[in-house]
């Protein structure tokens, strides 16, 4: 649409008149519009299917799956040496309790050692599966109940002998003053456990005990 100045004769004032001859065909401005932005972009406006299939996406990329699946193998590795180093004696991979060069002596020094209190647990299974075999039988029950208190005892007797003969070699090996709390009650734990399932594992053959 143009607008065109005209002086008014008598006046002398500009007035703006519309020239309707010159309107714009809207559908016409709208091709132009269309075209003008159709080859700005160098190929046709996709339909509404292919938006669609362009903003289809998998929730976890395979990048993401990949990088999930290389972290739990990392993981797992990690995991491993860790078992491997705490099973072998490992400083590196022990627990706070297991730390130290006593409580590696205690171990070494137990493990050299037969107790009584290995077979604690076998005993037990042993006297209930007596107690149950002769369920009808008393006497047979009580025995098996007797023997077990007498061998609990004795093998109390042990963790206790065991701990106060430890406690002394470390004193002379360490220093009375350097002796750490708690190496009594360390002492009998592992006194009482098999030697099969003691962690860490035994590193000293049976009689091989340390200097």
């Amino acid at each position: 649409m143009k607008v065109i100045l005209t002086r008014h004769r008598s006046v002398g004032i500009l007035v703006a008149k519309f020239n309707s001859s010159n309107k714009a065909d809207p559908a016409a401005e709208y091709d132009l519009n269309t075209d003008s932005i159709s080859s700005s972009k160098g190929r046709a406006t996709p339909t509404r299917k292919e938006r669609e299939a362009a903003n289809l996406r998998p929730l976890v990329s395979s990048d993401r799956k990949a990088g999930n699946k290389a972290s739990r193998a990392r993981i797992n590795e990690a995991r491993e040496k860790a078992r491997v180093g705490m099973a072998n004696g490992d400083e590196k991979f022990l627990p706070i309790r297991d730390k130290g060069a006593q409580r590696r002596y205690i171990r070494d020094y137990t493990d050299a050692r037969w107790s009584v209190g290995e077979a604690i647990l076998p005993v037990m299974f042993l006297v209930i599966i007596l107690t149950f075999a002769f369920e009808r039988n008393t006497a047979v029950s009580s025995i098996a109940i007797f023997v077990l208190w007498g061998f609990f005892l004795i093998a109390v007797i042990d963790c206790i002998v065991a701990g106060l003969l430890i406690q002394r070699k470390l004193a002379a090996k360490f220093g009375a003053e350097k002796v750490q709390k708690g190496n009594r009650w360390y002492t009998a734990m592992r006194t009482l456990q098999l030697r099969p399932m003691r962690l860490p594992k035994p590193q000293v053959k049976r009689g091989a005990f340390p200097a």
